[in-house]
């Protein structure tokens, strides 16, 4: 990986989030309603809605405004929420690790299982395996989110009491070091907030996986048997390669490449839209703070969830670009 190339791709970054940062402010400003209003409520004095609005600056022309916000930003600081009284940037520390965790298992579980199911249906394509999974990939593209959550509360929690209904555990938190219950129970050895903080995310991240997951599946399917189709697969197997190798090493990899970026594209999909989830599960991440922030045109939550959102989109993109520099030799050969 050449310094040009990662100099470059953080220029990019710091482009695109700057672009966001105006785009969001400018819209929070313009959203209907009074945010000072709403905060202080229909019975508060013409005169108090004024002095709160010279405290938030919204008294000022809107350009004095986003100055005001992009130097307090370069200090780490994003203004107070309206509906916590808080800093917003502690707001998203305390539940971004949650929406994080949620996001990360449920893309894992769409790995794990999309992937090998994508290679048997291409391999058996008009069998069994290959009709189950279309009809599993359509049936997760289409099936809403939330109703598949109620039916897994009602029967693996309610009925069979398998697993929690709601929350993200029930005992004592593991001490925390990346605010990630599960690492963090794992690094500090604590096996009881090791099982209880998974069964409680088994059944969010199942019903936040399926559409990615059958996404994956379905693509996976079609690039594979395009590789079947490809000479250097007929040659392998005239000249008696054995097949998994073939398969695995070869055939996998370049099916791989295209599903990469959909895999990008779906784990920053993810992070903003996983407030369905968080809602039906009650799951404390910043998918529901920032959908409440908007209910209450708490621009400064709205803002900060809102930057933070796309900066996870950036950044796994680079990482993305990064795993193609190393997938395809091709890549790095380019300038």
């Amino acid at each position: 990986m050449s310094l040009y190339f990662t100099l470059r791709r953080i220029s990019h970054m710091v482009l695109v989030l700057l672009g966001i940062s105006i785009l969001i402010f400018f819209l929070a400003r313009i959203l209907p309603g009074d945010p000072a209003r709403l905060t202080l409520g229909p019975e508060a004095t013409k005169e108090q809605v004024q002095n709160l609005r010279h405290q938030l600056g919204l008294d000022k022309p809107i350009y004095i405004q986003y100055y005001m916000f992009l130097k307090d930003l370069m200090r780490g600081k994003l203004g107070v929420s309206l509906i916590t009284k808080r800093d917003v940037s502690k707001d998203l520390l305390q539940r971004f690790p949650a929406t994080l965790e949620l996001v990360c298992f449920a893309m894992t579980l769409a790995i794990i299982i999309g992937i090998p199911l994508g290679v048997e249906s291409a391999l058996h394509k008009d069998k069994f395996i290959d009709y189950f999974s279309r009809i599993f990939a359509f049936t997760g593209v289409s099936m809403p989110r939330f109703w598949l959550g109620i039916m897994l509360q009602l029967i693996f929690a309610y009925v069979l009491s398998l697993f929690p209904l709601t929350g993200r555990i029930s005992g004592m938190p593991p001490r925390h070091i990346t605010g990630l219950y599960i690492l963090d129970s794992i690094l500090t050895g604590n096996g009881r907030a090791f099982v209880d903080s998974l069964s409680h995310i088994i059944l969010p991240a199942t019903t936040l996986s399926l559409s990615p997951l059958a996404q994956i599946t379905r693509l996976i399917r079609a690039n594979m048997i395009e590789q079947l189709r490809k000479d250097y697969t007929i040659v392998s197997r005239i000249g008696g390669m054995p097949e998994n190798l073939n398969i695995y090493k070869f055939m996998l990899k370049n099916a791989f490449m295209s599903t990469l970026t959909i895999i990008g594209l779906l784990f920053g999909w993810m992070l903003g839209n996983a407030f369905l989830v968080e809602t039906v599960f009650s799951w404390p991440g910043i998918a529901r703070y920032g959908v409440n922030s908007v209910l209450r045109k708490d621009f400064n939550a709205v803002i900060g969830v809102t930057l933070l959102v796309g900066f996870g989109y950036i950044t796994v993109n680079f990482i993305v670009d990064l795993l193609y520099r190393y997938l395809d030799p091709r890549i790095r050969l380019r300038k």
